[in-house]
Order: C-alpha cells, then sequence, then structure tokens
C-alpha cells in the first residue's frame, strides 16, 4: 500500500491513524479522543472474535476518560505529548485499582495495588485505557498459545500464531485495535510477534526503562519496550518511558532518551551482516527479505560489511539457563502451594528449572560481560548488525501447538533460535517489518545496536521506513 493510499484511508477511519498522528491531531483539535477511542472500540468489537487479542475491554472507562481528556484539553491544553491517546498493554503491566490476570489462573480475580513505572509515564503524558491485552500464562511462551485464555490469532491469518509472550500488544496493533502497545522482552517476546505481526517492536537496552510494579519472569534478562506501527512511533514511546527509576535499581544511572540521536544520518553507519548462524536455514523468502533490504540500506548511504560473531549457540545456552533458573525462583512460592493451578506446559517449564545447579547458574551470570567483551570485539566499528527475527514466518496454531504432533517442539525451538543470544547481551534491538512471503505473512529484520544505542536504531529504521511500506500494510477482516 502506498504512503498516499494509506493517508487516504486514514482520513476515513481514526484508528488507520498511526500513533504520532493520532497524538497531533488531538492536540491540534482535529480529532477528539473521543472519536478516536470510538474508532478503536468499533474495531475490536469486530476483530475481537477473529483474534481474541482482548483479556479485557473498557469501553465505557474509556469512553468517559476521552470525554474528560477532551474537556480538560479545551479549558488547560493538552496534559503532554499522548493527551487522550486511547491505548491498551500487555496484561503483566499493573494499573492500581485493575486486575491484572498476567495471562493465567494463578493471578485470576487479582488487583494490582500499584501502577507500573512505564504506565505512569505514559499516563503524565495524557494517554487513556481502552483494555487489556492477551499474553502468554506469566510471560513464558514464546507462540502465543495460553491453554488457560485460548490462543491469540494473528491478523494476517487466524490459523497462524502471533508469537509470545506479548501476543495480544502485537495482534491489536498490526489490527489497528491500539495505536500501539507495551510488551516486554525476556527472550523474544516483543521481536518475535513484531516479526510474525508485521509490526514494529522496540527491545530496549538491558536497564534502560523501568520495570518495577510489571510482572516479572527472569530479574536480569527482562526489558520493557513498546509495539507500534513505525520506528516513528516506538521512538515516541520511549521518549516517555526511558530513564532511571529509583523503584527498579537496574536503571540508576540510566541515560534518558537522545532524540537528537535518532536523527543520525544513515550514510554515517556501519552495519554489519552475519556470516554464519543468523543466515543458516532462512526459508527463501525470509533470505530474499534480508538481501533486498541490506540493497535499502546501500542506498540509504550505509556502509555494508561481513562480521562474524562469537559463538551464538553458546550464548543462547547460557541464556536459557539464567532465564529458568530466575523464573522458577519467582514462581516457587506458588508452584510449592498451587501447582494446580499452572497449565502443564508452564508448570512443566518452570520444574526444568529446577534441574540447574548454583554453580550453573551463577557461572551463567558471571559470562556476561566476557561475553559482552566479545561480540564488542568481533563487531569493532560497526553500529547496527542486521539479522533475520526468525528463519521463517508465522506456522500454524496447530502445528505449533504442545499436542501438535512429535516435531511441534523441534518447530518451535528453530523459530526461537535468533532471539535468546539477543537478551543476554543486554543490546538493543529494532524489529522492522521488511517483506512479506508468497502467502502475505509478514517477515521482520532485527537492527541489532551497540550497548545504549537504542536511538541509532530509530535512525536507521526511520529512514529505512521512509524507502519502504511494508509497516503501512494493513490486514483485511475475514
Amino acid at each position: 500500500m502506498s504512503n498516499l493510499a494509506q493517508k487516504s484511508q486514514a482520513a476515513g477511519d481514526p484508528a488507520l491513524l498511526s500513533l504520532s498522528e493520532v497524538a497531533a491531531q488531538i492536540r491540534d483539535r482535529k480529532l477528539s479522543s473521543v472519536e478516536a477511542t470510538q474508532a478503536l472500540l468499533s474495531r475490536v468489537a469486530k476483530w475481537q472474535p477473529k483474534l481474541n487479542a482482548f483479556v479485557r475491554i473498557e469501553a465505557d472507562e474509556a469512553l468517559q476518560a476521552a470525554r474528560e481528556a477532551d474537556a480538560q484539553l479545551s479549558k488547560f491544553g493538552a496534559r503532554g505529548p499522548l493527551h487522550g491517546v486511547p491505548m491498551a498493554h500487555k496484561d503483566m503491566y499493573y494499573f492500581a485499582g485493575k486486575p491484572a490476570g498476567c495471562g493465567s489462573k494463578v493471578r485470576e480475580g487479582w488487583i494490582a495495588p500499584e501502577t507500573s513505572t512505564a504506565i505512569k509515564h505514559l499516563q503524565k503524558a495524557g494517554a487513556i485505557r481502552i483494555g487489556a491485552l492477551h499474553m502468554a500464562e506469566f510471560a513464558y511462551g514464546p507462540t502465543g498459545h495460553n491453554a488457560y485464555l485460548g490462543p491469540a490469532r494473528n491478523p494476517w491469518d487466524n490459523a497462524c500464531i502471533t508469537g509470545g509472550s506479548s501476543s495480544g500488544s502485537a495482534a491489536a496493533v498490526a489490527a489497528r485495535l491500539t495505536y500501539a502497545a507495551l510488551g516486554s522482552d525476556t527472550g523474544g517476546s516483543i521481536r518475535m510477534p513484531a516479526h510474525f505481526c508485521g509490526i514494529t517492536g522496540l527491545k530496549v537496552s538491558y536497564g534502560r526503562v523501568s520495570r518495577a510494579n510489571a510482572l516479572p519472569l527472569s530479574f536480569t534478562l527482562d526489558t520493557v519496550g513498546p509495539l507500534a506501527r513505525s520506528a516513528e512511533d516506538c521512538a515516541l514511546i520511549a521518549e516517555l518511558i526511558f530513564g532511571a527509576d529509583p523503584l527498579d535499581p537496574v536503571t540508576e544511572g540510566a541515560p534518558a532518551w537522545d532524540k537528537a540521536a535518532t536523527q543520525r544520518p544513515v550514510g554515517s553507519l556501519k552495519i554489519g551482516v552475519p556470516k554464519s548462524f543468523y543466515v543458516d536455514d532462512l526459508e527463501p523468502d525470509v533470505a530474499t527479505t534480508l538481501d533486498q533490504t541490506i540493497k535499502v540500506f546501500e542506498k540509504l548511504g550505509a556502509k555494508i560489511m561481513p562480521v562474524e560473531l562469537p559463538d551464538q549457540t553458546a550464548v543462547a545456552a547460557a541464556a536459557l539457563i539464567v532465564l529458568a533458573v530466575e523464573a522458577t525462583s519467582f514462581h516457587a512460592p506458588w508452584m510449592r502451594t498451587r501447582p494446580q493451578d499452572y497449565t502443564p506446559q508452564v508448570r512443566n517449564r518452570l520444574e526444568n528449572g529446577l534441574a540447574y545447579s548454583a554453580i550453573e547458574y551463577l557461572e551463567a551470570l558471571r559470562w556476561r560481560g566476557p561475553a559482552l567483551a566479545a561480540h564488542l570485539e568481533a563487531i569493532g566499528d560497526v553500529d547496527i548488525i542486521v539479522a533475520p527475527a526468525s528463519r521463517a514466518v508465522a506456522p500454524t496454531i496447530a502445528d505449533t501447538d504442545a499436542g501438535g504432533g512429535p516435531h511441534a517442539d523441534e518447530m518451535v525451538v528453530a523459530l526461537m533460535r535468533f532471539m535468546r543470544p539477543i537478551n543476554y547481551l543486554g543490546v538493543p534491538v529494532l524489529v522492522v517489518p521488511a517483506g512479506h512471503s508468497s502467502t502475505g505473512l509478514p517477515i521482520g529484520l532485527q537492527l541489532i545496536g551497540r550497548p545504549y544505542c537504542d536511538e541509532t536504531l530509530i535512525a536507521l529504521g526511520r529512514a529505512f521506513q521512509q524507502e519502504s511500506d511494508e509497516h503501512l500494510r494493513v490486514p483485511e477482516l475475514k
């Protein structure tokens, strides 16, 4: 779809506007918050039965908040850059006084006593809430399956997975049911859904965004970040949520968002292409998309160079140990008292964490510094590495279900292969939709940055999306 066609379509349906566009139109009083909210809720009513993207829809509360936002705008001006913008987020972000089920039976009916720091930043900027989004049980699943809630479904093909664990966030953004959504990324849970659903997702540098009062999974790997329709929209949210928070010690000294750095010329960038691992065993459509995207980067003036990365299999293995042990540690009290309230697949994954010794865990933690040092030495002065998010496009829900056959687990492992090394290293990644398969399913690529250089990823992502219209494609309701 051309930019002109997208703008023409958006003119008739406010839900099709980007986050940046709708925020500007509300501030400029060209569109009311009520109109934007009604537009999203209208699409939610049509799409939700197909997608299962929401776990709660708060239409009456959202419309009341929108009316109040419009009244405040008339009397006092905009509260912030997201004044009156309706949004929904993954159901692991706590809103004081509201339920947060976290995709589980264990947390069913639990009312959050506090609000997540990231949500507070968005509220301060003026955003309003329209509901809560589907997620894998306790954020511990890569596909979008949830035996308790039922699976979320991909807007491009309802028979296919969304990716997880930020399943509802990706499906809702792709279907234009929310302008953007917060997700989390511990082992690929922003990047994989962004790839499968054809949207843009930012996995931030570890320590730059507070995780306070959001459900933890693995406290040394967890990151908070946005899924949105473009790099521009991700930057808008990042500018609001980045920075230190006394409630999350790992953010101490974290640099605030540097908006000027997002304007870095692409011609000044050196982009690395891995010689192995990330380019091994790719489906033809994915390999073609990678090659075509590299040509676009060359056209934009970037210097392209091959890079030989350290053994990524070893890095991924270390990440798995850290994740398994820390997830089991967090869930141990419930595992002792309420094991029957976990679905079998998640309970089995948590029990696997008991198999690792303290020595194995500590060795995996201790190796993180040397692993990052080796990574940086290998890439030299390369600014960004471009790599596929997965070897393939979204498979079907049936083929990846726990009972889907003898090769289901093997398929999921292969799909996730390019995810975990990034979390272990703690570096930032922006996933951008870069192509689609012969069947129309999206293909995303990872732009892997240097530590604390998240803004450079936005610079390249924005420039790429000025050349590509993949992020403007909108799925049709069938």
